[in-house]
């Protein structure tokens, strides 16, 4: 298989229509923690808007819901949180929750309902679905399909990291190099992935996610020099750089998953089919590019050197982009 030439065109036209608005994953997030039979405690979280005005989302309980006590608000980092008891008559078991108004940044809500029984519900909710239902305890099964859908969302719903792959892809020459070069990338993020979720590691999540973005540029430019004729490491042994900075993308992962938690009775199946569901959603990206790309091979009569230093150089400059926004966050 040569380097992706001139078919990648199609693949990075459909990534940059959401690309230049891609932004660190921060959604909504609603946790429903069990006290007794029919109390809960609430804690609902949204991203604050530039200026700190908060976003206008609200959650509607059931009818028979009664609150206890004042709301407690604060501003907390970049997002506004409310805390507050609740009481339902017969419990919120088949009851219905909705979700008023997620627009702006927060087109995503994830849910998290924490059972007595230590075991918990989880659900992502959008715009044209913003209402779920509470259910009963679940068994291993639904909590290994739960973090499953979700580990496939975020990856293909991660603009940045997809920008990463492709990257990486027009590097490849052959089969066996993208082999190893998926393979170094999958084990090098799996590893800070567990890590950082099981608390043994643990790293600012800002700095990463700049560090994430400036690892994208620097593939891209890596490209550039490719075809310029000064081929380093990274051109030679793409797997080397993949598995280097894989281990940041994990890193980064492991934010995602952190925002929504893993259930106490079942940490290893949440975890393991998290990462799972990652590199399924990885695989059909790259299964996708590879397709596209012998499909539109005919589409585009362009030489695929300019192509492959036209999409280096639209990837490098957005990478570029999210690196100057996200430093500025923090500093």
């Amino acid at each position: 298989m040569k380097t992706l030439p001139a078919q990648l065109f199609t693949v990075l036209l459909l990534l940059f229509t959401q690309a230049a608005s891609a932004d660190i994953f921060r959604p909504a997030y609603l946790e429903l923690s069990q006290i007794d039979a029919e109390r809960y405690a609430v804690l609902w979280r949204v991203p604050a808007l530039p200026d700190n005005r908060r976003l206008a989302a609200q959650v509607v309980l059931p009818s028979n819901t009664e609150r206890l006590g004042e709301p407690r608000r604060a501003l907390i980092d970049t997002a506004w949180e409310e805390r507050y008891d609740i009481r339902t008559a017969g419990g919120l078991v088949d009851k219905s929750i909705t979700i008023d108004g997620i627009l702006g940044g927060a087109t995503d809500v994830i849910v998290r309902v924490e059972r007595l029984d230590g075991t918990t519900q989880l659900e992502r909710l959008q715009p044209s679905q913003p209402t779920f239902t509470v259910t009963a305890s679940p068994g291993p099964g639904e909590v290994a399909i739960a973090y499953l859908v979700l580990g496939i969302e975020h990856i293909l719903g991660g603009i940045d990291h997809l920008l990463f792959v492709l990257a990486l892809l027009l590097l490849v020459r052959n089969v066996r190099r993208l082999v190893l070069t998926i393979t170094a990338f999958t084990v090098a993020h799996s590893i800070t992935l567990v890590c950082a979720t099981l608390g043994w590691i643990s790293l600012p999540g800002p700095p990463v996610e700049a560090v994430i973005a400036l690892s994208i540029v620097f593939v891209a430019a890596e490209v550039i020099h490719e075809q310029q004729g000064r081929a380093s490491i990274t051109a030679r042994a793409p797997w080397i750089v993949a598995f280097g900075f894989g281990l940041l993308h994990g890193l980064g992962f492991a934010g995602a998953l952190e925002e929504v938690g893993l259930p106490e009775t079942a940490i290893p199946v949440a975890l393991l089919m998290f990462n799972v569901g990652v590199e399924a959603g990885q695989l059909l990206f790259v299964a996708a590019v590879v397709a596209i790309a012998a499909l539109s091979k005919r589409w585009l009569p362009l030489s695929p050197a300019t192509v492959k230093r036209t999409v280096s150089y639209a990837i490098g400059s957005i990478a570029a982009f999210w690196t100057i926004e996200r430093v500025a966050a923090f500093i």
